[in-house]
């Protein structure tokens, strides 16, 4: 029988690239239910395609449009958020993609984990803002999570058939986004308009700004450190600007495993769907002998100071991890409306990492309530 996929962030870049996916493998795969957050003109167009049994649409001033566009076929329309945490129990669900964009992505996925569904982790703020909690959940509920990221698919693989294998080292790789040439006085005038201009993959916006800042970095550390019990002094980043070797492990007796691939993110989306098979594509392929020279070098820290502070983060942990991210995102969100310089992303970060009440080991409510009092303080800050 087909696997039902629910795609939570279904009109994001993930979530379209996971329906290129299962487009090419219908045979496998049927959607079973598609969330966006406001996009709802092209959550329209996916649901006409591929016939859902539910949609659902986070912004709820726009349920009547996308209930009215859609009323011609035999779809569910929701809205809201506790909607689409609804939805990811349904019974006929066997895999959620969580690819919903930062933290609004943490209740859903708990949601589905308690529901007993497969997870495919796109969204690695869950595991920065409550890492602890969401493995707990998953060995309570025994609900595998299989990483979507290229970088975790990446160290996925290396396991592979390794799992009884002391790891020695991670080696996360990072192509070093579009500045990182540039000096400290040239980060002070680059514009959003620049940054979104990614050298190798395309991305949504979000990501692609922490892409620049090298903060989507951290959070893959912090992301790696839970998905699979390394400590974060045993995870080194490596800048890599071909993109081709999506990251390493090197095990005890020195040897270093690597995968590599073309920079498609649909190929580790794949992996993570047809887990454990490996399904025939027609991906691009990652040619060697016209790539030549493959390079590697240490991240910037002083230029790029965002991943020093993800470090930082984890080394404290408790609810400090939550405070990155949500500080993140709202200097993200005014970065590229033009309300906050490159360079002050980073500092403010890192007065709120300093400012807020430190807990120690936080329960839900604790990370919701460290939430909404590090995004306020910040955007007050910022105004």
């Amino acid at each position: 029988m087909k696997k039902q996929i629910a795609i939570l962030g279904s009109t994001g870049s993930i979530g379209t690239q996971a329906l290129d996916v299962i487009r090419k493998n219908s045979d496998r795969f049927e959607v079973y239910a598609l969330v966006a957050n406001r996009s709802v003109d092209k959550l329209i167009e996916q649901a006409r395609e591929f016939k859902p049994n539910v949609v659902c649409i986070a912004d709820e001033t726009l349920y009547e449009r996308l209930r009215d566009a859609l009323a011609d076929l035999d779809i569910k329309v929701w809205a809201g958020d506790q909607a689409i945490t609804d939805m990811v129990t349904m019974p006929s669900i066997d895999v959620v993609l969580a690819a919903m964009v930062g933290y609004a992505g943490l209740k859903p996925t708990m949601a589905a984990i308690e529901a007993g569904k497969t997870i495919a982790l796109a969204n690695k703020e869950t595991l920065v803002v409550a890492g602890d909690i969401i493995l707990d959940l998953c060995r309570k509920h025994r609900v595998p999570l299989l990483p979507v990221d290229s970088e975790h698919s990446a160290i996925f693989q290396c396991l592979a058939g390794e799992l009884a294998n002391p790891i020695e080292k991670i080696l996360l790789t990072a192509s070093g986004g579009p500045f990182r040439t540039y000096t400290i006085e040239q980060l002070k005038h680059v514009t959003a308009s620049e940054a979104l201009k990614h050298p190798n993959w395309q991305m949504g916006d979000k990501i692609t700004i922490d892409s620049a800042t090298m903060m989507n970095k951290g959070f893959e550390v912090i992301e790696a450190h839970w998905l699979f019990n390394v400590p974060y002094d045993k995870i080194a980043v490596l800048v890599h600007p071909q993109s081709i070797v999506h990251s390493a492990v090197q095990f005890a007796d020195g040897a270093i495993k690597a995968q590599l691939g073309a920079p498609d993110m649909r190929l580790p989306i794949q992996y993570a769907l047809t887990y454990p098979e490996r399904v025939t594509s027609d991906f691009p392929r990652a040619d060697l002998l016209q790539l030549g020279a493959l390079t590697f070098d240490q991240p910037d820290l002083v230029k790029f100071p965002l991943l020093a502070l993800a470090y930082q983060a984890i080394e404290r942990g408790g609810n400090i991890p939550c405070v990155l991210n949500a500080a993140n995102e709202v200097v993200n969100l005014a970065f590229r409306e033009g309300r906050c310089s490159f360079p002050a992303m980073s500092e403010l970060i890192d007065r709120t990492m300093q400012c807020i009440n430190y807990i120690p080991k936080p329960n839900y409510e604790e990370l919701v309530k460290t939430d909404l009092e590090t995004r306020q303080i910040v955007n007050q800050w910022i105004s």
